[in-house]
């Protein structure tokens, strides 16, 4: 009978501990915060632009070819150094030299019909001059009555015919010469097309790209083949970076650039914005402008091509106070509705609130005007804050609601 009493005792026991422990586990805390809370900080702050660049050589020039023809040698590969003038390529010259062969001949027939033409004009000078002093001394016989009036008018035609035949002639040196300035200008471009069979390098530089090969047919006709690309400095490089239009009025010539590339996990590449170009980009309804920033490579670890994530760095200010942004989108349930916030470039300033807790832990409005923004912080211009403060960014979490901690199950004890 005593042991039956234990029994029961111990189970009376063990089912009162049980509903404590689970009372205990699962009954809501009145202690419990229900926000959760950050502190305003004072301190430095980077505002920035964050956009995605190419990068490329700041000059590249492409190299083709301004006549057709058959690619006889190629005497430039991937990666070679090329210095201006030097010879790259050579198209097959046999035709260009049978054309500057004809237009020499031709130079030389117009030469000789000119020279022939001159003689011509002497001959005819000699005959007029004589037929002159023919009309001149029978002019002296008529006077005399030595002869007729008719032989004198006979001998003055025929030094009128000689005079216009002498102006035929020299119009027909004219002519000749005329030619033959034509036949050297066929003859120069003859020989000009015949040196543009040999292909140089117009800048020193590095061939990035080669696009031809020995024996290929290359046509030149209303624009010039692409054979070769060069990159004149390849320790002077740009990045091509397309800012978007919400930003592009914080970037200006000259700020400061922080980029890195995927080839180089780790590695922080500097340079500054040298322009901001006017011409906007449109794709699927994403306006863009291009910011050139400068890339200084002398150790030429960057590579024409590569994609730079690029920092463009709008402002600094330091010793400021700075809220966490999620103290700016923190509202309660029956808040108003805050101003947006604009964006962080200099001299901006926008009005909005935020809350920290009173005496009885109930959110209060606090009034703030900000400014510029890194991203995580906020700059504060004015507003009754003070360095430490706890400001509201959320609400906290539950056992409920929240689910990455798991309900302990009771132990039951024995």
């Amino acid at each position: 009978m005593q042991i039956r009493k234990w029994v029961w005792v111990t189970l009376v026991l063990g089912v009162l501990v049980a509903i404590g422990f689970l009372s205990y586990q699962f009954w809501p805390s009145d202690q419990a915060a229900p926000y959760r809370t950050a502190q305003v900080e004072k301190g430095r702050l980077v505002a920035t632009v964050s956009a995605s660049g190419t990068l490329n050589a700041v000059t590249t020039v492409q190299v083709g070819s301004q006549v057709s023809g058959q690619l006889k040698e190629v005497l430039a590969d991937f990666n070679s150094e090329v210095k201006a003038g030097q010879i790259i390529a050579r198209l097959d010259p046999q035709t260009f030299e049978y054309r500057v062969n004809q237009a020499q001949a031709d130079l030389d027939a117009a030469r000789a019909n000119a020279l022939v033409q001159q003689a011509q004009v002497a001959q005819v000078r000699v005959n007029l001059q004589e037929a002159q002093r023919v009309a001149e001394r029978n002019t002296e016989l008529v006077n005399k009555n030595f002869i007729s009036s008719a032989e004198l008018e006979r001998t003055r035609a025929t030094a009128q015919a000689l005079e216009a035949q002498l102006n035929s002639a020299q119009a027909q040196v004219v002519n000749a010469q005329a030619l033959v300035r034509q036949r050297e200008a066929a003859l120069a471009q003859a020989r000009v097309e015949l040196e543009r069979t040999v292909i140089r390098a117009p800048v020193s530089g590095v061939v990035v790209k080669r696009s031809v090969e020995p024996g290929q047919t290359v046509a030149a006709s209303l624009q010039a083949p692409e054979l070769f690309i060069i990159a004149r400095d390849l320790r002077d490089m740009q990045v091509e970076v397309a800012v978007d239009e919400a930003d592009i009025g914080r970037i200006k010539a000259g700020q400061r650039v922080n980029f890195s590339v995927d080839a180089y996990a780790g590695r922080r590449f500097s340079g500054e914005v040298r322009q901001i170009r006017k011409a906007a980009q449109s794709a699927q309804n994403v306006v863009t402008y291009t910011a050139i920033v400068s890339a200084p490579n002398e150790d030429l670890s960057l590579l024409p091509g590569m994609t730079a994530n690029v920092r463009v760095v709008t402002d600094v200010r330091e010793q400021v106070l700075k809220v966490p942004n999620a103290a700016l989108r923190f509202r309660p349930a029956d808040a108003e509705p805050a101003p947006r916030i604009r964006g962080g470039g200099r001299d901006a300033a926008t009005a909005t609130q935020v809350y920290s807790l009173n005496s009885d832990g109930k959110p209060q409005a606090i009034s703030l005007k900000i400014g510029i923004s890194d991203g995580s912080f906020t700059e504060v211009l004015s507003g009754e804050l003070q360095q430490g403060q706890a400001l509201i960014v959320g609400l906290a979490p539950t056992n409920a609601s929240n689910s990455s901690t798991p309900a302990r199950a009771p132990r039951m004890m024995f």
